[in-house]
């Protein structure tokens, strides 16, 4: 990495790169950042990089209005997505009644397309995740001499993530510039 200006930081990409935005994940910064990450900024701001081949976002489908319009919306904006049903999970009973939670996973998705990346020659790997349960991929990555970038917001890092100290590039979004809402 290397400084825009003081305060902004611009990625250091290798030859042919893919980006991996896990929308659930950079969604559940919000309350974090105090603010949204805008999808079309965000965007915006990767394609300014000539390395950067895919963008990848990854998002749960469910029949809420605002979910249909999204996922309208990030295709247009010219994002690859994946997409498959979110899930109601029951996690308890209270007083005769039903609680549930909304699941929608893509953490096998996100390896599955990684590793088609490392057969598509790519040598520099974005993932806007800070989700612990990665710490394989990465290493894997690394191990391959792969650059790896890992974008998270403030308290949304992973312990597994934030141990890596070799190989793995770290960075808040908040030092990418203005991409929210």
């Amino acid at each position: 990495m290397k400084n825009r200006n003081a305060k902004f930081k611009t990625l250091k990409l290798q030859n042919k790169c893919v980006a991996f935005v896990d929308w659930a994940n950079v969604y559940g910064w919000t309350k974090s950042l105090k603010k949204e990450v805008d999808e079309k900024k965000l965007f915006d701001y990767l394609k300014t990089y000539k390395e950067i081949k895919n963008i990848n976002l990854y998002f749960g489908k469910d029949k809420h209005p605002k979910s249909i319009n999204f996922i309208k919306n990030v295709y247009k904006i010219g994002f690859n997505v994946t997409t498959k049903p979110v899930k109601s999970i029951l996690i308890a009973r209270f007083e005769n009644k039903k609680i549930y939670r909304r699941k929608c996973d893509f953490d096998m998705e996100i390896c599955i397309d990684a590793h088609k990346a490392i057969k598509e020659k790519f040598n520099s790997f974005i993932f806007f995740t800070g989700d612990g349960d990665f710490e394989p991929l990465y290493k894997m990555l690394i191990n391959l001499n792969k650059n790896v970038i890992v974008i998270y917001a403030r308290n949304h890092l992973g312990r597994e993530i934030y141990q890596i100290n070799k190989g793995l590039y770290k960075i808040a979004i908040n030092y990418l510039g203005n991409l929210y809402k």
